[in-house]
């Protein structure tokens, strides 16, 4: 169901660990986005494995809007924010 909490969604054990989980990975992004932010380096970030990695997102956050999971939604859309950040520096920069 697409963007739907369904019949019956409330705060499950579920829930929580997906949005615990997604909290932690996308946190997990900030030291290297503050980084470079500040350096404006990214000689040592792979082009590659980002364009792949921001690829990657995207499709998990299309899938959790297409099951209407919020935890998924929320920590792709965040992580997905995150890491285009990054990403965008890398292409500006080199």
């Amino acid at each position: 169901m697409l963007l739907g909490m369904g019949k019956d969604w409330a705060m499950t054990f579920e829930t929580v660990l997906g949005l615990l989980a997604g909290s932690l990975t996308t946190i997990a992004f900030l030291p290297q986005v503050i980084r470079t932010w500040r350096t404006r380096s990214t000689a040592d970030i792979s082009l590659g494995m980002f364009l792949v990695l921001c690829t990657g997102i995207a499709l998990w956050f299309v899938y959790g809007l297409m099951m209407g999971d919020w935890p998924v939604i929320i920590a792709n859309g965040l992580t997905f924010i995150l890491a285009a950040t990054i990403l965008f520096f890398k292409l500006r920069h080199g």
